[in-house]
C-alpha cells in the first residue's frame, strides 16, 4: 500500500549517510578540541612573563642605583679616574644589604628571590635568579692609558618555574 505523492527516498536517512555525518562531525570536533587544548596549555604564559620582567626590573633597579665602583663618588660625578676590573664581586664580608657598588652583585644567585628590603611575595618562591657583572671597555677608556673601564655590563637571568630562562642586560657607565 503506497500513499499518493510520498516518495520512498524522502522518508529518512540511510545508514551510509549517518556514518558519513558522524565521521565529518568527529573530524571537526577533534580539530576544535586540539586547538582549544593548545590555547589552554599556553594560557598562563603572559602571567609568568610579566612576573619575570617585574623581577628582573626589581634587580636591575637595585643594581643600577649603586655606584660604578669603589672609587666612584656617590652620584657618580666626577667620573672616577682610576677604575679596574681586577676585583669583580663582593668586597670582603659584604652582604647584599651592604653592597655599595655594581660589581658587588656579581655571581649573586637566589633560588627564592629577595628584594633589597627583604622577601618577596610567595608566588616568586620558585623563580631562579642569577646576576653577572663584567667590565666592558667597548666604549673606550676614560684616560689615555687605556687601563680604565668605561662601562660595566650587568646580566640578570630569570628562570620561571617550568619555563626557559629569560636574560636581561643593562650597562652602568663611569660618568
Amino acid at each position: 500500500m503506497t500513499f499518493a505523492g510520498t516518495s520512498r527516498s524522502k522518508t529518512g536517512f540511510t545508514l551510509i549517510e549517518l556514518v558519513i555525518t558522524i565521521v565529518v562531525i568527529s573530524i571537526a570536533l577533534a580539530a576544535m578540541l586540539g586547538a582549544f587544548s593548545g590555547a589552554m596549555t599556553h594560557s598562563a604564559d603572559p602571567m609568568w612573563r610579566n612576573k619575570t620582567i617585574k623581577l628582573a626590573q626589581l634587580y636591575l633597579d637595585e643594581i643600577l642605583s649603586k655606584r660604578f665602583d669603589e672609587n666612584s663618588p656617590v652620584g657618580g660625578v666626577p667620573a672616577s679616574a682610576t677604575t679596574s676590573c681586577t676585583s669583580i664581586g663582593a668586597d670582603g664580608a659584604e652582604t647584599r644589604a651592604t653592597y655599595d657598588d655594581v660589581d658587588d652583585f656579581h655571581n649573586t644567585t637566589a633560588s627564592a628571590p629577595v628584594g633589597a628590603s627583604g622577601a618577596l611575595d610567595a608566588s616568586y618562591d620558585n623563580y631562579l635568579i642569577a646576576v653577572e657583572v663584567a667590565c666592558d671597555n667597548a666604549g673606550g677608556a676614560v684616560n689615555s692609558s687605556g687601563s680604565d673601564i668605561h662601562a660595566k655590563r650587568i646580566k640578570v637571568s630569570v628562570t620561571p618555574p617550568g619555563q626557559s630562562t629569560m636574560v636581561f642586560y643593562a650597562y652602568k657607565g663611569n660618568y
